[in-house]
């Protein structure tokens, strides 16, 4: 390092301590990278890599981005989950003894944002940190730098809890402990959960501690405690706009685990990852970006206390039923800024005029939205509208401080209004009326030389200037003008008057600048003493700007207000997927019932492909949330037990990563549900054992079933197409079956998207293919492999197995009462029956004719116009066995 220049040996000095990070390191107008950064960064911007001397034997990789464009370049960066530490210039390089001082003044991580690209205006962006506490448990801490939020809870449910409840959280960057087990580190890379640094303070500070009012346990203070040294180190200035630090409990809020959240598409869907098609997406009518993100918070965590519920509720229903007040409000909500974030640039001390404009514009709004909410009439949306404190002092400040229309840049003037501060109107009198002398001055000289192109210029090197061209030269009395620059066309000159007046303006010019970016200053510390006053009306206004979105949607879709019951019953009548029915707009969507109740607590549901099965099982979960975030729900009716968690299976896919199969995962995702549901919980599965052998298969969804039916008494919907489960409703008290109806007409399926009781007759499979398209040949192919296979079916009808197929059962379920030989007979009947393509030699039986005739006289007495499809169907089914 001792052969390098004194200037690269600072640069290694900084970034030894920013290892993990791009240094941008500040040269006159650029930001300059070195070395291995210079490298890296070249390839991640697309920007030119060149190198210098350094002192070394070889040149030096160097890259570089102007300072006043540097903000795009570190976004892309930030957006790829990199860190940039930004190294300023913290000495007078007039006054330097060597080198220029260096220092690195913010860290710029994945999680601490503040403007840019990498915020979106309606989702939060979290920062984490983990604190394993080496007896099962872990403390997980959470902010917003943006917004100030903080937030703490304990996790008692080992790394798996840990994990999910940080995988639903979202969060962009993830604090750990230098100590935090490496195995788990692997696991959390492998996942790509978010960017991961490391602080091994955990230890309470006075800088922070007033942040730990609320806080009383031991663990919660020392996880949050670490999430906040990690800040204050990092961004090296005021954070004054951090809110106290809120302690929660999981168990305060229905459980959606990651998986569930996933599957039911709650603020993105499985495929494209967007909102669009996601139930965030059909509520979203908040008029803010604040309202969005507490929108998005409330779906992710619904409710359990009902009272908390009912209070959100009634809300909804005042809002509803006012519909021109709720109009009006809607219209002035649209006029209100991101106040939380604003309050965080104040504090962070990166606001412009423009943003404090934002400010006044949005406050001048409340006391409107103030009126119009108190015009409802209500005790209970009054005490909403306490809440929203117009914060006068900061509008009158703002209102008497600042022009309409400000520069970008505090540093360019122009930002304070005439009359705020008399001495910046004194500079400005004075830097006006001389520049009217000059205007003055060219008039007087033009008419004095005759010479009609003269003008009086100015530029920041010569100041002002007469200048003339070569052509009129002659017409100058040489000895009044001093000449000042020659040009390719002409000459510049100045005047003893006129260089008096220069030194006059632009040292008025520049004390005005200068004392209005110290007012500017001054404005934006007395903002700052009113940020917990901005934070809170920004928490007033998100809760009334969802509200008004939640009765907003209820009444646009004729949604119902759900009852809660205490007998956990569950009545919907014309239930409707909120997202399929928003997404099919003009299409007519087939509603159905749902009903369960102490003697009907599993819905075993059979019928084809793409009739609808998940479809209503997730209207159901997707109805309980809304009803439990406070919003009406989709149907014409609902009653509704307060379902504590909600666990799916629906769909499946490889988990490459960490080397999980479809059918591990499916595995995983039910003993999830089967571990953690309670007889509160509401569970979905579909199509449950699909991944293995038929038999398996089988066999594991019963034992699924069963297990949950007698030991956990959970609300389930359970889809299949082993048509042989729907024999379990003899056996089984609480299990009802239920199918969604088709019919064929003319060999083509029809899928009625209708639940009905009882179970389906047949699953349709190949009639889906034919809808695919596959080929004709292979479809009937298909039909004679199905017709074959039917002839060698197992069972008289759908559902009802013969003795023995009974015993192979027992058999494949180890039933204590299965034999040895019966084991061995299974096996070689399973064996048989994979032989698909083999005739079954069916004896050459004739039919009686006195049986005949009695077929066609039932036949004749039938009234077949009045039968329904299915209906026929059935018949038929029964009049053609009664033939064989």
């Amino acid at each position: 390092m001792a052969s390098y220049t004194p200037m690269i040996q600072q640069y290694l000095k900084v970034k030894a301590e920013y290892q993990d990070a791009f240094l941008f390191f500040r040269l006159g107008d650029f930001y300059e990278m070195f070395f291995e950064d210079a490298l890296n960064a070249s390839q991640e911007l697309e920007i030119t890599l060149t190198s210098r001397e350094g002192g070394g034997e070889d040149k030096i990789p160097m890259c570089g981005v102007p300072y006043h464009s540097a903000a795009g370049y570190i976004d892309i960066l930030i957006e790829k989950g990199y860190k940039v530490a930004i190294c300023e210039q913290t000495e007078d390089p007039k006054q330097a003894k060597g080198v220029v001082r260096r220092e690195v003044v913010q860290l710029i991580t994945p999680g601490t944002k503040m403007d840019g690209k990498g915020l979106v205006e309606k989702e939060n962006n979290f920062i984490a940190s983990i604190t394993d506490f080496a007896d099962g448990t872990f403390g997980l801490a959470y902010n917003d730098l943006s917004t100030g939020e903080n937030k703490v809870t304990i996790l008692e449910g080992g790394f798996d809890d840990m994990y999910n409840e940080l995988s639903i959280l979202g969060a962009k960057e993830v604090v750990i402990g230098n100590d935090f087990p490496s195995e788990w580190q692997k696991k959390m890379k492998e996942r790509e959960v978010a960017a991961l640094s490391f602080e091994d303070s955990a230890e309470e500070s006075m800088e922070f501690v007033s942040l730990l009012t609320f806080l009383q346990e031991r663990k919660q203070r020392a996880a949050v405690s670490r999430l906040l040294h990690y800040l204050f180190r990092t961004q090296k200035r005021s954070l004054d706009h951090l809110q106290p630090v809120l302690p929660y409990e999981t168990n305060s809020f229905m459980k959606i685990d990651f998986f569930s959240k996933r599957n039911l598409e709650l603020t993105e869907t499985i495929r494209s990852k967007g909102k669009k098609g996601s139930l965030l997406w059909l509520l979203d009518e908040t008029k803010t970006a604040m309202g969005g993100r507490l929108l998005k918070q409330w779906i992710e965590r619904p409710l359990i206390d009902r009272k908390q519920i009912e209070t959100r509720q009634a809300l909804v229903e005042i809002l509803k039923t006012h519909y021109f007040e709720r109009q009006d409000l809607r219209e002035h909500l649209k006029e209100v800024y991101d106040l939380e974030r604003l309050a965080g640039r104040v504090a962070f001390g990166n606001v412009n005029a423009r943003d404090l404009l934002q400010l006044k514009r949005s406050l001048r709004q409340i006391p409107v939205i103030r009126e119009i909410v108190t015009s409802m009439d209500s005790e209970r949306i009054g005490v909403l509208a306490e809440k929203l404190d117009p914060c006068e002092e900061v509008t009158d400040l703002l209102e008497t401080s600042l022009n309409e229309n400000p520069p970008l840049s505090v540093k360019e003037g122009n930002i304070i209004r005439d009359g705020f501060n008399e001495e910046l109107d004194t500079y400005r009198d004075a830097s006006r009326n001389g520049k009217t002398w000059i205007a003055q001055l060219e008039r007087a000289e033009r008419d004095r030389t005759g010479i009609k192109s003269l003008k009086i210029g100015y530029n920041r090197v010569f100041g002002y200037y007469i200048e003339v061209t070569r052509a009129n030269l002659h017409l100058l009395e040489e000895e009044r003008y001093e000449r000042k620059q020659t040009l390719t066309n002409a000459e510049r000159f100045i005047t003893p008057d006129l260089k008096e007046k220069e030194a006059l303006i632009l040292q008025a010019e520049e004390k005005s600048i200068g004392l209005e970016y110290d007012l500017f200053l001054e404005i934006r510390e007395q903002v700052k003493a009113h940020i917990p006053s901005l934070q809170a009306l920004a928490r007033a206004i998100s809760e009334l700007d969802v509200l008004q979105c939640f009765a907003t949607i209820s009444e646009e879709r004729h949604y119902v207000k759900p009852v809660f019951s205490n007998e956990r019953k569950v009545i919907l009548k014309d239930g409707r997927h909120p997202v399929v029915e928003k997404v099919l707009q003009s299409q007519e969507y087939v509603p159905n019932d749902c009903y369960m109740d102490s003697e009907r607590e599993m819905l075993l549901i059979t019928g084809p492909n793409m009739s609808g099965k998940s479809t209503y099982m997730r209207q159901v979960a997707l109805t309980a949330i809304l009803a439990q975030i406070g919003c009406f729900v989709s149907a014409g009716e609902a009653v509704l037990p307060i379902f504590d968690k909600i666990f799916t299976r629906i769909g499946a896919a490889d988990d490459l990563i960490s080397g999980q199969s479809t059918f591990m995962v499916e595995m995983l995702e039910a003993k999830n549900a089967i571990v953690h549901a309670t007889e509160n919980s509401l569970i979905l599965f579909d199509e449950i054992g699909r991944g293995t052998s038929t038999y398996d298969g089988m066999a594991l969804a019963q034992a699924i079933i069963e297990h949950i039916h007698e030991k956990i008494g959970a609300k389930t919907l359970f889809s299949t197409h082993y048509h042989e489960l729907t024999a379990l409703s003899d056996t089984l008290a609480c299990l009802k079956n239920i199918h969604v109806s088709a019919v064929e007409q003319n060999g083509n399926v029809v899928f009625l998207h209708k639940i009905k009781e009882g179970s389906a007759d047949k699953s349709y499979g190949i009639h889906v293919a034919q809808l695919a398209e596959l080929p004709k040949s292979l479809i009937n192919r298909a039909n004679e492999i199905l017709t074959e296979l039917e002839k060698g079916s197992r069972s008289d009808r759908p559902g009802q197995l013969n003795e023995t197929d009974q015993k192979k059962e027992r058999t494949l379920y180890n039933e204590p009462n299965a034999s040895s030989r019966e084991t061995k007979a299974a096996a070689a009947e399973s064996e048989a029956q994979l032989s698909f393509f083999e005739e079954a030699a069916i004896p050459d039986k004739k039919v009686p004719a006195a049986k005949e005739k009695k077929v066609l006289d039932e036949l004749k007495t039938m009234e077949i116009l009045e039968m329904t499809p299915l209906d026929a169907l059935n018949l038929l089914y029964k009049l053609q066995k009664k033939l064989k």
